[in-house]
């Protein structure tokens, strides 16, 4: 029975973490976030809602710096505060903006928030699990072995994760009458909109797929697109 102990407290601990993740991310959201009021970007919103058969869409402000688009557990999507300044000042247009909310609402309709909340958990139980495991027999070193591990199995899903969100979004703006060039355009603007100081990789881009990669991937869905109607 002792010899599955790691184990047991591993699930244990993936569970409370799981609960106290939802519970502080709504709170958070809560306390540092408004209902955008843009009448640009609700013209196209109510495209994309159109398109859904939805009668509307709301997006929230997230009051804070780093530029980013994401969505929480409970199914809302959020811009941050700095991007949406990099739209008020003519960084970033109406249109590319609008894809970025088309994206949130791919994570949303493909289960990827909610997931990524369990898998979050479910890593930092692996994490634990294993770093006490392996602590045993590679003392000192266990514990980095297993971080490593953690880190490139969640990588690896966030980045599938932003795959199949980009398709969603293709696809969702290709049938709202916005087409995908917005979301090409803004790929290519990303890595320079969310450059950190000091020469920091931004955490955005180690969790995203390269940016070529992406617009390759849209151009492939494009090309079919195009081929299936011709």
């Amino acid at each position: 029975m002792l010899k599955f102990t790691p184990i047991l407290l591993a699930i244990l601990y993936a569970l409370a973490m799981y609960h106290f993740s939802v519970w502080r991310t709504k709170r958070e959201l809560d306390d540092k976030s408004t209902e955008l009021a843009d009448p640009r970007l609700k013209a196209l919103t109510d495209r994309l809602a159109r398109a859904l058969d939805l009668d509307r869409i709301r997006v929230h402000i997230y009051e804070i710096d780093p530029v980013n688009g994401l969505a929480a557990p409970d199914g809302r999507i959020f811009i941050t505060r700095g991007f949406y300044r990099k739209y008020q000042t003519g960084e970033v247009s109406a249109e590319e903006l609008s894809s970025v909310i088309a994206h949130e609402l791919g994570h949303v309709a493909l289960g990827h928030t909610r997931r990524r909340m369990i898998d979050f958990s479910g890593q930092n139980a692996l994490r634990t699990a294993l770093a006490m495991v392996l602590s045993r027999f590679l003392p000192g070193v266990g514990v980095l072995i297993a971080n490593s591990i953690a880190t490139l199995l969640a990588a690896r899903l966030s980045r599938q994760d932003e795959y199949e969100a980009d398709a969603y979004a293709a696809a969702l703006l290709h049938k709202a009458g916005i087409g995908v060039g917005p979301q090409k355009t803004l790929f290519g603007k990303l890595e320079q909109l969310t450059q950190a100081r000091s020469g920091v990789v931004p955490a955005w881009l180690m969790s995203h797929p390269k940016t070529t990669e992406r617009i390759a991937a849209l151009e492939k869905l494009e090309n079919r697109w195009t081929n299936a109607t011709s």
